[in-house]
């Protein structure tokens, strides 16, 4: 069990970063507390920067295969399109945002890792503890089915949490956080697509909220509605169909549900991502609301930043100048992704019917400058992002 580099979280992040170290001949183990994967995770989203380091790792052409090319969204207000944006200026490679069920993302980095390094993705074990004693870093871990369940240890140079927004070895290594909660709540569901609306995205700006509705492989199209309070127990997918009806004026065939969620948001940042020999990696560093789909993005593009960092330190370079930079370019770009998701929100909350229209003719009227349009399209597939100026990890 013993490595390089041990990864607690086999999740889209911890999957790429053990990828893009195993292709550079570093030895990994990813520590992975499920025994299968989730079939209704949220992500669905993949934006150009993510898809370019995607590539780095050679499963971008398989992804681009399979999912949707989302080349242009557009917003509609009263049954009527207020204001279109087109991707195709954004990327040279990748001029689209890519839609992807999660678990099949999840599905194709695993397969990589494991042509890679078959033993490399151990499922069932559940990371307990850390000790750092400065030179190696060892990790605590439980597996194993039912009365089975045995405990062991591994050891490795570094260890990278990439154990989700509720990180357990976040708490263990005693990192600080500030969490930000907001009034927004959320109902989705992935239905047949009978919109009409083909591989566009939709944001439907209504008085009671937004309705954003993007198509997925195999003709099925997720609609999000936004919500005054949080859903409860009775929520479903008739009720969420008729939400969207209420709204839009379509009506999603309930029968044909494949996934229903709720969430509300909140924001969660840690203060630090390096303690010692350990590296907060992905939702473990900064949960960033769903909305404007940028959180599983914003981890790869962390893990791209970090495995230069790596090959240096397991090479015995002096690493401590380029970790605070890590470190400072990382939670800029947390900072930066929160505040692009608090506009997505606040662009979606419910307004009375004037102040609507006033906010849909201004929507409106700047999407009508290309200037504008095509800076909010690179803000949205997120080129802001500070680390793609910089050489992306790719072969």
């Amino acid at each position: 069990m013993d490595a390089d580099v041990l990864i607690a979280g086999g999740g889209p992040v911890g999957l790429y970063l053990a990828a893009a170290l195993l292709q550079e001949g570093v030895t990994v183990k990813v520590l992975e507390q499920r025994q299968a994967r989730n079939l209704h995770t949220r992500a669905i989203g993949i934006h150009p920067p993510a898809v370019e380091a995607l590539a780095g790792i050679q499963v971008a052409s398989a992804m681009v295969q399979e999912g949707i090319r989302i080349r242009a969204g557009m917003a509609v207000s009263g049954g009527k399109t207020v204001a279109t944006m087109a991707f195709n200026a954004v990327s040279a490679d990748y001029p689209f945002v890519l839609a992807l069920p999660q678990f099949r993302t999840e599905e194709i980095l695993e397969d990589r890792v494991r042509t890679l390094d078959p033993g490399a993705l151990v499922r069932g074990a559940k990371v307990t503890g850390v000790t750092d004693d400065g030179g190696r870093v060892t990790v605590a871990f439980q597996s194993g089915p039912g009365a089975w369940i045995h405990s062991g240890s591994a050891t490795a140079s570094l260890l990278v949490a990439a154990d989700g927004a509720r990180s357990q070895l976040r708490d263990v290594l005693g990192v600080p956080v500030v969490r930000k909660s907001y009034p927004d709540h959320y109902l989705m569901g992935d239905f047949d697509d009978d919109s009409g609306y083909g591989d566009k995205a939709v944001l439907f700006l209504e008085p009671e909220g937004i309705v954003e509705s993007f198509p997925l492989p195999g003709r099925v199209r997720r609609w999000v509605v936004r919500l005054e309070r949080p859903a409860g127990p009775e929520a479903g997918p008739h009720e969420l169909a008729e939400l969207v009806r209420r709204r839009t004026g379509l009506i999603p065939d309930a029968a044909t549900n494949s996934m229903l969620s709720a969430f509300s948001v909140r924001s969660t940042i840690a203060r630090r991502v390096v303690t010692g020999r350990s590296v907060l990696l992905g939702d473990a560093a900064h949960e960033i609301s769903p909305i404007g789909g940028q959180g599983m993005n914003l981890g790869w593009l962390d893990a791209r930043a970090l495995v230069p960092v790596i090959c240096a330190a397991l090479a015995g370079t002096p690493t401590g100048r380029q970790l605070r930079e890590f470190e400072k370019s990382r939670r800029r770009a947390a900072a930066l992704s929160r505040r692009q998701a608090e506009i997505n929100m606040m662009l979606g909350r419910p307004l009375p019917r004037p102040l609507l229209r006033v906010r849909t003719a201004a929507i409106g009227a700047a999407a009508a400058v290309p200037a504008v349009n095509q800076w909010a399209a690179r803000r949205f597939t997120m080129h802001w992002e500070p680390d793609q100026r910089l050489q992306g990890y790719r072969k």
